[in-house]
């Protein structure tokens, strides 16, 4: 057999075998209940939220997160009360 009949054999093989894989739980039924990114976002600009990315250091990540954990509140409530707090300060 020559190269090219080994690839498109190799080809079919890798296709029949993601045709027979069965489908991920988070793309069957339970996909249904998480929000759409469209639905989510006009949401938060009803409740005046703005997307904010920033890059810290993991270490302050994960401080971030244990903070966040031990008040019961998000990650995105804790880092607006922090801000909060660091600008009245100044």
């Amino acid at each position: 057999m020559k190269r090219a009949e080994l690839a498109k054999s190799k080809g079919k093989k890798i296709d029949r075998q993601m045709s027979q894989a069965v489908t991920p739980g988070r793309f069957g039924q339970g996909a249904a209940a998480v929000l759409d990114r469209r639905e989510q976002r006009k949401r938060d600009q009803a409740l005046g939220l703005v997307p904010f990315a920033i890059k810290l250091e993991g270490n302050l990540v994960k401080r971030l997160q244990e903070l966040s954990q031990q008040r019961g509140t998000s990650l995105t409530e804790l880092t607006a009360d922090l801000l909060e707090k660091g600008l009245k300060a100044k």
